[in-house]
């Protein structure tokens, strides 16, 4: 008698998970290639790459590091995310959710310190701003990257316009030569809503000329320094920022969680067809000319026919004593 068809009811990988996980991966891998191009050209651009040494010459931040670091980050993290998920490889899985894991320990660990060390937290920011005002015109980027921030804050320096005697450009010695001396960067100016072209000159002189005190300053530069400017305006918008760092740290705990499921659905099918193949390691068959002919014809991946052998196989062996079947698999 024909041998019944028999029904496994096997755990499946979820599509929806999946293919959400690559999509959203898929993205990310593009966007942190193109910050890390964007970076790498910059560099050429400044001759970097040709000269690595360049790299710590420079005495504060290079703009080109968040490029290419966080560029560098998102690669990573998107290949591995995107080709774990489509080839459903555990290993880039599993370093997907341990980096993502990672980031957001840190992350949390950085808020956290933040907020316990306050006035630590404000030296060192303190220190930091300081040594880019001495590198001011030694990099383009950090230059209009210091610019960006004290139009932005209405600052000037790092507790005030003073600090820019840090730097050998604006420096109020006798034995500065620089026309800029006893000056500041035009962005530390008060803007004039009635001009229409900048005056990049507007800060020339304007600390030797207003020496009578803070009071006439106030009418020409912003007085007040950057990291007082910074913690305000935390303050003002508290909420936001908040919003914006608790939406970040969702995302990445969503990913870790999907793809941590993924990796136990691919487990657990990998687990149930082993056990499959186990069961048919050892059975060995002694058909007929006439059964290997109808094994070999159009259902060939279907044994109709021989008793408790219905799940469907690919090859067939010959070997000692009979034909050797092996499951299909789908990797």
């Amino acid at each position: 008698m024909p041998g019944k068809h028999q029904h496994f009811q096997e755990p499946e990988v979820g599509c929806c998970g999946k293919y959400f996980l690559f999509g959203f991966n898929i993205v990310f891998w593009v966007l942190g290639a193109l910050f890390l191009a964007i970076g790498l050209w910059a560099w050429g651009e400044k001759g970097v790459l040709s000269n690595i040494s360049a790299l710590t010459d420079l005495g504060g931040l290079d703009p080109v590091w968040l490029f290419v670091v966080v560029g560098g980050v998102m690669s990573v993290l998107g290949f591995a995310g995107c080709i774990g998920a489509l080839r459903e490889n555990t290993f880039l899985l599993k370093f997907f959710s341990m980096f993502l894991g990672l980031i957001f320990f840190l992350e949390l660990a950085t808020g956290i310190l933040a907020f316990v060390f306050k006035d630590w937290i404000r030296d060192q920011l303190n220190l930091f701003i300081n040594n880019n005002v001495k590198a001011y015109r030694d990099d383009i980027d950090l230059q209009n990257l210091i610019d960006f921030a004290q139009e932005y804050w209405s600052c000037c320096g790092a507790r005030g316009p003073n600090d820019w005697n840090l730097n050998i450009y604006f420096n109020c010695t006798d034995l500065n030569p620089s026309r800029e001396r006893c000056g500041v960067p035009f962005s530390c100016c008060l803007r004039d809503p009635a001009e229409d072209v900048l005056n990049t000159q507007c800060g020339y002189d304007v600390r030797l000329k207003l020496v009578r005190g803070e009071l006439e300053q106030q009418g020409f530069i912003h007085t007040k320094g950057c990291v007082g400017q910074f913690e305000k305006w935390l303050q003002d918008n508290l909420i936001v920022v908040a919003g914006v760092f608790v939406g970040i740290a969702l995302l990445q705990i969503f990913g870790i969680c999907l793809a941590q499921n993924l990796v136990s659905d691919i487990k657990a099918v990998k687990a149930n067809w082993s056990k499959w193949n186990d069961d048919f390691e050892n059975h060995w068959l002694t058909p007929t000319i006439s059964e290997v002919l109808s094994m070999m014809g159009p259902q060939q991946n279907s044994l109709v026919g021989a008793p408790g052998l219905a799940p469907p196989c690919r090859h067939i062996f010959f070997g000692l004593g009979g034909l050797y079947l092996e499951p299909f698999r789908n990797w």
